[in-house]
């Protein structure tokens, strides 16, 4: 990075910027599990401007600006710049296995456990992440934009879109891992309770001392964790 180090109001605010620049695609083709992340580790210095391929040359105008940094051609092994496409789902093929959805960053594809998936085409961010994961290779692209490549084929509200959607889909996945460690807790708690009852041959002293110290162990990590989330 040109310039002296800059301080961490400094950084910060760089990484707002950068953050908003960026098309919220939330592919990782940058390197990156997410936008953010590739927003933060370039306002720090340690990511060159050239790694996302959604955003294309026109993106790359505008994080050059952005830090001071000279325009340069998209790093190939990223990708390259095209048009926008949305995931479409055979639905004939399609087995309910669920792992596009757990897959997807914007929850964009509704279904659930062995019943047809479908795309809500509006929220889709053509990231791509649901192709590798199907088992029955019934995803396939389309492109929605013609010839209209990087931001030409990408607007800020879908953007907006787009990231508000993640940072909802985050909060969820904490949530639900909140409610699944609380259940396991109250389930481990539960059992070590009336351990005996819940141990084959209940005069085997041995073994529920040693299930009670394998629970009570459990039982700590999981309040540990909850005190430091």
């Amino acid at each position: 990075m040109p310039g002296l180090p800059r301080t961490a109001p400094e950084i910060q605010a760089l990484f707002l910027c950068l953050n908003d620049a960026l098309p919220q695609t939330q592919c990782t083709r940058c390197g990156f599990p997410d936008c953010a992340s590739y927003a933060q580790a370039m306002a720090q210095g340690l990511a060159p401007i050239n790694q996302c391929p959604p955003g294309g040359q026109t993106g790359m105008a505008r994080l050059a600006a952005l830090t001071g940094q000279p325009v340069a051609p998209l790093n190939p092994e990223h990708g390259t710049e095209g048009p926008r496409h949305v995931a479409v789902i055979d639905e004939a093929w399609c087995i309910g296995c669920t792992l596009c959805i757990k897959a997807c960053p914007t929850d964009a594809i509704l279904g659930s456990n062995k019943l047809m998936h479908t795309v809500i085409e509006p929220w889709c961010t053509g990231c791509e992440l649901c192709l590798p994961v199907c088992p029955v290779d019934c995803i396939a692209l389309e492109n929605v934009t013609g010839a209209q490549t990087g931001w030409a084929a990408w607007s800020p509200a879908q953007a907006q879109t787009a990231r508000t959607r993640f940072e909802a889909r985050q909060q969820r996945l904490v949530r639900e891992d909140a409610a699944h460690q609380r259940q396991l807790q109250a389930k481990a708690e539960h059992k070590l309770a009336d351990l005996a009852a819940h141990t084959k041959g209940t005069d085997n002293a041995p073994e529920v001392d040693r299930k009670r110290a394998i629970i009570e162990a459990a039982l700590a990590k999981a309040k540990a964790r909850q005190s430091n989330p």
